[in-house]
């Protein structure tokens, strides 16, 4: 079970080490994954901005068991068959990364909000966009209808600071230089370096609900 008092706790102390960390305006994204319909209610009371799901069956069990009015973003890695299935119920894709997905989105979503997930670290064992290759995948989306908002990376396994801070400074440059909004880095670990770099979403899971179930 999850404690939604505890639940709201934790998120008034992320929240507080956002502000310290100089975000203005950042959104917390409570990560949901393997956590039971109830996080996803606590995330709510709570005040997150909204909840962010990684794979698609767990996301269409939750939506069967009826969910609170809450945003739906969609982050973990994504094939272009599972695209229709969950289009109806998520508000933002984060986790772009190929033109496939990109053209399945089109065409089940319409108009849909997106972001291009970039890997910003070089690690063959995670996904994203290699940044030369970004505009012109970011040209496809636009092209295709899809509103690109902004640009997702996953930091770095290595938890030394200046890696981390070379991910992040790279996404928020890359952000900056083709004019988008939106700059979701950041998890349980290191999003208060994430905002220290410029981040205007973090996505927390463990600091929020403690460890995964499964």
């Amino acid at each position: 079970m999850v404690d939604p008092s505890e639940v709201a706790d934790r998120i008034s102390l992320v929240r507080d080490e956002i502000i310290r960390a100089g975000g203005v305006g950042v959104q917390l994204v409570a990560v949901t994954k393997s956590f039971p319909r109830d996080a996803i209610a606590a995330a709510v009371r709570g005040g997150c901005d909204a909840v962010g799901e990684n794979y698609a069956q767990e996301l269409l069990a939750k939506v069967e068991e009826g969910l609170p009015p809450v945003d739906i973003h969609f982050i973990g890695g994504l094939q272009s068959n599972k695209v229709k299935s969950i289009a109806p119920h998520v508000a933002l894709w984060q986790s772009v990364d190929s033109m496939s997905v990109i053209h399945e989105i089109a065409k089940r979503a319409p108009g849909a909000r997106v972001l291009l997930q970039v890997n910003t670290t070089g690690e063959l064992t995670k996904g994203g966009i290699a940044p030369h290759d970004v505009a012109s995948f970011f040209d496809v989306a636009v092209q295709v209808g899809l509103v690109v908002e902004g640009l997702m990376t996953i930091g770095p396994t290595a938890t030394g600071v200046s890696e981390r801070e070379r991910s992040f400074t790279t996404l928020r440059r890359m952000v900056d230089e083709m004019g988008l909004s939106a700059c979701s880095m950041g998890m349980s670990d290191d999003f208060v370096q994430a905002v220290e770099c410029g981040s205007t979403m973090v996505r927390v899971g463990s600091r929020l609900f403690g460890q995964r179930l499964i």
